[in-house]
């Protein structure tokens, strides 16, 4: 039974008994305190939270999950992998312990022509909560044990009592919590000793979580320790049961890596590098790791996560440089990806055919980054190649921690490597050093990630107002009407009213204000009326469905319940829908000359403003971004209609409108079409809950200000849009005036008058160069002349003022091949903003122990700066040209401390 019919049979048995199916979400979701998706009740937690009313009285889903806090293992042992599937059922208040028991009995033990997984019935253990741990709970979960053994007739010996911390399940933060019951299926004596669960999770393999929720928690300190306020208004049910755990299990695998949609990676990695798996651990450990990760990184690009520096696009990165280094260490030095990629592809497509509709994109972005990672290998190891002469020069045998955390912090170099490569030059690595490094900057992103909670504290008032029904929005339509005050909310409180000068968010029936969505800003105005006027800053969806107004009240007082004037600033709303239409134009035009691979990333609009991201790995030269400029206006010229219609998705897609890839959008959606002139069926079609103009001519202009790269595979736009684009391009009229005056021609005949001039300028340049090197090469002599005796050695300290750093390192390696005896140069050149240093030294000199790379530290420590190199030359600069003299006495005295300490 392959993983997509076990997926296929899951949803299909809840389904029969009237479960609402739910597609996967994305695993990037809306949610701020999770980088990804990470188990299969996340896109339930407003159902389960109160928030949002859930879509009917019980649902299904297989749900696609990435966790990555164990990343540095996988591989190592076969329980640990970044993607998983978690197949789940959920009852919402309809059902409760003995239908969430009898449904998984049915399904695990159910033959496989009926249906069901086909588990043999006496294979099958549980657990239970144990009596007695929590003073709230003193019979423990005896009722799920004796569920167990009424429904499914399991003996009391397979029915196993274990602690809190294995069987009573929260969120960890306040809010509904209950007993769980996990189901385990033995493997049998080869795997372990008998027991049941409480003695051997290997043998006794955790399958499926139930959890019942039926308390509501007031506060959680630990799995073990936390308050209960007392029942939930409705009993919950929520199961989680891991795909890949029951595929290994029904496929006679020993583990996850062995099933139909892992392996056959590991197969294609050991095909390339003519090693065999189960051969030795080490390889396997890298064939796991290569497994894993392009399957991770398939789903996480396929979703719309771009490899980047930050957050999720850095744990893409992450994942697929260490695909590259375990290629690697295999033997691989060639580009693999086009043989890994596809074999994944192939074998997840029958879960989740997207990754084969849309492989152009996902193999574009992830093969342009094993380019790019190859490309900073090469960088990053001529660096490490600097590090370890610079320790050999010293008589050293261990690279810093620093110089570790450099490569992996700038060149994105994975530990293992750094020790790799130190191992093959007989160097070791302080691990220690590099580890206070790392866990300095987790803390600083932990304390990031705190600062960005914080802003959750009113999740109470969301939930309790939303309790009341959704805020319907009426701003497609109009800018203005007249609404009831169904709330406020003070520091996270809800409150009844609020004084003149306070900064509150108020909510209410209904509303023609905008919420920030969809890249689009929000709206601002007043809302008015019965003595009080309020100033609208900001308005957002903090839950689905509940619009939120951030307000300022400038006179009287707000009170709930009152009847109030909403007015939306209609210049600055006409503004927003030209740019936001202007966004429909761009990825059409983008989508015309680059092609169907070139799709939507991300985008902002404001009035005036717009920029879009765009999935793409080439450059795109000046005359490409002139004609998307081009294409774009001439549909504005074109005066094409601009609709909107309500749709079932399913519909939608069928017409061919574009989705953002991670938006999680609902069984109903917004379709803007742009049609018109040469375009009688369509311009644009996407998916959209924004606002727009109703013809594109109204957008005015679209110009361009910037196109370029914000990281691997991924680009952008920028323009301004409407009125702020025709100041833009009247700024620019009028520079291109004042040029023409000055410089006394027409101003088609600019562009080759400054051309002449730069060419002039660069061959002056260049002769002042020239002239300034024989100068400098003329004045050898006396420079030489000038070096003074430390110990045997010569010492040759000068100041060059305005000389460029290839300058000064070329004078330095020519001072000293004249100087016939051991000798150090030191010259401080460049700028008084940007100084400029370099140290070279002699084979004499070496032999004293003097080497440039270590010689050179204390004078950019001098210059405000950093600097590194080789035993025989070495260079670096700062920011304090007026420290010169410090910089070369600190150099002195750097030669005098190790020739008098031998």
């Amino acid at each position: 039974m392959n993983t997509a019919d076990i997926r296929r049979r899951f949803l299909e048995y809840f389904q029969r008994r009237n479960h609402l199916v739910l597609p996967s979400a994305p695993l990037v979701y809306n949610d701020p305190n999770l980088l990804f998706v990470n188990a299969g009740m996340v896109p339930m937690k407003p159902y389960f939270l109160g928030s949002e009313p859930p879509p009917a009285p019980s649902a299904t889903s297989v749900q696609k999950c990435v966790r990555t806090l164990d990343i540095e293992e996988v591989g190592k042992t076969t329980r640990h992998g970044t993607f998983f599937q978690m197949c789940g059922n959920f009852s919402f208040g309809e059902y409760f312990k003995a239908g969430a028991i009898q449904s998984a009995w049915e399904l695990i033990t159910g033959t496989t022509d009926s249906g069901g997984l086909g588990f043999d019935p006496e294979s099958v253990w549980v657990t239970v909560l144990a009596p007695g741990l929590h003073p709230n709970l003193p019979d423990g979960d005896k009722e799920a044990a004796g569920l167990w053994h009424e429904i499914a007739g399991l003996p009391a010996e397979r029915i196993q009592f274990r602690a809190l911390a294995d069987n009573y399940w929260s969120m960890g933060i306040p809010g509904p919590g209950g007993p769980n019951s996990e189901i385990y299926i033995d493997r049998g004596p080869q795997y372990g000793p008998d027991g049941g669960p409480v003695v051997d999770e290997d043998r006794f393999l955790e399958i499926w979580n139930l959890v019942f929720m039926s308390d509501e928690l007031s506060q959680v300190r630990s799995k073990s320790d936390f308050d209960i306020a007392g029942p939930l208004p409705k009993p919950q049910i929520d199961t989680g049961a891991g795909l890949e755990r029951i595929a290994y299990l029904l496929q006679g695998k020993d583990n996850m890596y062995e099933i139909d949609e892992v392996y056959p990676v590991i197969a294609k990695a050991a095909e390339l590098s003519g090693r065999r798996y189960g051969a030795d651990h080490d390889d396997d450990v890298r064939m796991r790791v290569v497994a894993d990760h392009v399957r991770s990184a398939l789903m996480l690009i396929g979703d719309g996560v771009v490899p980047g520096n930050e957050a999720r696009g850095y744990v893409v990165r992450r994942l697929l440089r260490r695909v590259v280094r375990s290629m690697r260490l295999l033997g691989v030095g060639d580009p693999s990806f086009a043989e890994l990629f596809p074999a994944s592809r192939d074998v997840m497509a029958g879960s989740y055919p997207e990754v084969a509709s849309d492989f152009d994109r996902i193999s574009q972005i992830a093969y342009a980054e094993e380019e790019a990672f190859t490309r900073t290998l090469s960088a990053g190891t001529q660096i490490f190649d600097t590090a370890v002469a610079s320790v050999r020069g010293s008589g050293g045998s261990t690279l810093p921690g620093d110089q570790a955390f450099q490569l992996h912090d700038t060149y994105g170099f994975p530990i293992e490597l750094t020790l790799e490569m130190a191992n093959e030059q007989g160097l070791g690595v302080d691990e220690a050093g590099f580890t206070a490094l790392m866990d300095q900057q987790r803390e600083r992103a932990k304390a990031d990630a705190r600062a960005k909670k914080g802003g959750s504290g009113a999740s109470d008032g969301y939930r309790q107002l939303r309790a009341a029904g959704e805020t319907r929005f009426t701003g497609y339509s109009a800018l203005d009407g007249v609404s009831r005050v169904r709330g406020i909310i003070a520091d996270g409180a809800v409150v009844d009213r609020a004084e003149q000068g306070a900064t509150v968010e108020l909510v209410l029936e209904e509303s023609p204000f905008y919420a920030e969505s969809g890249g689009q800003d929000a709206d601002t105005g007043v809302i008015s009326g019965d003595g009080v006027e309020l100033t609208v800053t900001d308005v957002q969806r903090p839950v689905k469905g509940l619009v939120v107004h951030t307000v300022e009240v400038t006179s009287g007082e707000l009170l709930t319940g009152a009847e109030l004037q909403a007015t939306v600033d209609g210049a600055a709303r006409l503004a927003a829908c030209q740019a936001h239409s202007a966004t429909h134009l761009v990825h059409a035009a983008l989508r015309q000359v680059l092609g169907p691979t070139a799709v939507q990333a991300g985008s902002y609009n404001r009035p005036g403003y717009m920029r879009f991201d765009y999935s793409w790995n080439a450059g795109v030269d000046r005359e490409v971004r002139d004609q998307l400029e081009s294409i774009t206006n001439a549909a504005v010229r074109d005066d094409l209609a601009v609709s909107a219609r309500e749709m079932d998705i399913d519909q939608a897609k069928k017409l061919g409108a574009l989705a953002l890839f991670g938006e999680n959008y609902g069984d109903r959606v917004r379709v803007i079409d742009i049609a018109g002139g040469d375009y009688p069926e369509t311009w644009s079609r996407e998916l959209c809950g924004g606002t727009h103009v109703q013809r594109s001519s109204q957008i005015g202009v679209v110009s361009f200000i910037g196109e370029g790269s914000v990281g691997s595979g991924a680009r952008r736009v920028e323009a301004y849009v409407g009125y702020d684009a025709f100041q833009q391009l009247a700024t620019e009229r009028a520079l291109v005036a004042g040029l023409s005056e000055m410089l006394k021609v027409q101003p088609d005949q600019l562009t080759d008058r400054v051309t002449r001039m730069v060419a002039q300028l660069k061959d002056a340049e260049k002769e002042i160069a020239r002239l300034r090197g024989e100068q400098l090469r003329n004045s050898t002599a006396d420079l030489v002349a000038s070096a003074k005796d430390m110990w045997g050695v010569a010492f040759l300290g000068q100041q060059l003022p305005d000389v460029a750093a290839g300058d000064l390192r070329q004078l330095a390696m020519d001072l000293r091949s004249k100087i016939d005896r051991p000798a150090v140069v030191a010259l401080v050149g460049g700028t008084a903003e940007k100084p400029a240093v370099v140290v070279a030294t002699n084979e004499g000199a070496r032999d004293r122990r003097l080497a440039a790379g270590e010689l050179i530290r204390p004078a950019c420590e001098a210059l405000g700066g950093r600097g590194g190199g080789k035993a025989d030359i070495a260079q670096g600069g700062g920011t304090n040209g007026a420290a010169s003299d410090e910089a070369l006495r600190a150099v002195e005295y750097a030669v005098g401390h190790v020739l008098q300490n031998g």
